[in-house]
C-alpha cells in the first residue's frame, strides 16, 4: 500500500526517470490495495485529480468511475471543458452531476470559511456516496489529495476538503497515489503519463472552488461577479502572453461595498481584488508585478462589463504572511 507520509530523505522529483520510478510504484501500489475492485474519483480537470485519474486508469482501467460534479463554484466554461477533454477526448468513464442548487442552498448564510470548506467537502462526499450507490463493487474512493494539503490541514491554517475534512463514517476507503508530492512534482509526474500540457500545467484551483472567493456567506450574483471577473482576467493574461508564465491569478470579492460612481450616478457596489502570484512547491509565494497599463485596463473591463463591481484592486501580499487563497 503507499505511503502516506512523505520520507524526510525523499528526493525532489524533477526528471522524467524520477517520476517514471514514481509512476511505477505506484502503479504496484495501487493494484495491490484495490485489486479488482472499483474506484470512485472526484473529477475536476485540476493538475492534481488529472495526474490522480492518469495514474489510477494505468493501474486499473475500467474499474475507476470519474465523476465530475458541477457544485456550482467552478470558472466559467469550466463543466464543458471537462466534459470534452476527459470524455470526449480522452475517453473516460465519466459521470456528470448537476449539483448547483444543491450545494449553494446548503452555503446560504455561511460566512465562517472554515464551516463553508466543510460543508463542501461533507456535500462532495454525499454525491459520491449516491452515485457509488448506482455502480457495484465501489469500494475506495480516490482523491488528489498532495503534500501541501496536508500540511495546512495538520498545522490548522486551513481545512481542505480532501485532507482532514472527511466526516468519520466515511465509508470508501481512500486512495491516494499523489499524496506524498508537491505541485511542481505533480506536474512532473503528469507530463511522463502523457498528459496534455493544456492540462499539466492548468492554473491550480482550489477544491472548494470559487467559495473561497467569494469571501462571507455567498450569493449568488456575487458568485457570478467572481466568475465573471476571473473570466476577464484570464482572457487578458492571455493576450498579454502571461498565460503559463504566471503561476496562479484569480479574483476574489469580498462581501463589503464602497461608494462609487457609473453614469453619474451613485453607486454601492464590491471591490474585486486580483491576485498574481509564482511558487515552486506553494509553501513560499511571491507576488507577480504587473504592467501599469495591463492593470489600468483590467480595472475598466471589470468594473465595465461586471455587475456589482466598482472598484479593482491588487493584492501585492507574499505568503507567508498571507495563504494563497482568501479563505
Amino acid at each position: 500500500m503507499a505511503l502516506l507520509v512523505r520520507p524526510d530523505n525523499m528526493e525532489r522529483i524533477s526528471t522524467p526517470e524520477q517520476a517514471k520510478a514514481y509512476i511505477e510504484e505506484q502503479v504496484r501500489d495501487i493494484q495491490e490495495q484495490v485489486k479488482d475492485k472499483k474506484v470512485l474519483l472526484a473529477l475536476s480537470g485540476g493538475v492534481d485529480s488529472s495526474v490522480c485519474a492518469a495514474l489510477l486508469i494505468k493501474a486499473i482501467g475500467q474499474n475507476l468511475v470519474c465523476v465530475h460534479v458541477n457544485h456550482g463554484l467552478l470558472r466559467k466554461g469550466e463543466p464543458e471543458q471537462v466534459i470534452k477533454v476527459f470524455k470526449e477526448e480522452l475517453g473516460a468513464n465519466l459521470i456528470y452531476v448537476d449539483a448547483v442548487d444543491r450545494f449553494l442552498d446548503k452555503l446560504a448564510g455561511v460566512d465562517d470559511p472554515e464551516q463553508k470548506r466543510h460543508i463542501i467537502g461533507a456535500e462532495f462526499i454525499d454525491v459520491f456516496a449516491e452515485e457509488a450507490r448506482k455502480l457495484d463493487g465501489i469500494e475506495f474512493l480516490g482523491q488528489g489529495t498532495i503534500w501541501p494539503d496536508i500540511l495546512e490541514s495538520e498545522a490548522g491554517i486551513k481545512a481542505h476538503h480532501n485532507a482532514g475534512g472527511l466526516p468519520e463514517d466515511l465509508q470508501f476507503e481512500l486512495v491516494e497515489p499523489v499524496r506524498i508530492l508537491f505541485k511542481d512534482e505533480v506536474r512532473v509526474v503528469g507530463k511522463e503519463l502523457g498528459l496534455p500540457d493544456s492540462m499539466v500545467y492548468r492554473q491550480p484551483f482550489p477544491g472548494p472552488g470559487l467559495g473561497v472567493r467569494c469571501v462571507g456567506a455567498i450569493t449568488r450574483d456575487r458568485l457570478e461577479a467572481v466568475r465573471e471577473s476571473d473570466a476577464i482576467l484570464r482572457e487578458e493574461f492571455a493576450k498579454a502572453g502571461l498565460e503559463g508564465k504566471v503561476w496562479q491569478y484569480f479574483t476574489v470579492v469580498p462581501d463589503f461595498k464602497s461608494t462609487g460612481i457609473t453614469d453619474g450616478k451613485r453607486t454601492f457596489a464590491w471591490p474585486c481584488i486580483i491576485r498574481a502570484i509564482n511558487t515552486t512547491d506553494v509553501v513560499e509565494v511571491t507576488v507577480e508585478h504587473l504592467d501599469p497599463a495591463l492593470m489600468d485596463h483590467l480595472a475598466m473591463r471589470i468594473t465595465t462589463e461586471v455587475p456589482g463591481i466598482n472598484r479593482v484592486l491588487y493584492d501585492f501580499t507574499p505568503k507567508p504572511p498571507a495563504t494563497v487563497e482568501y479563505e
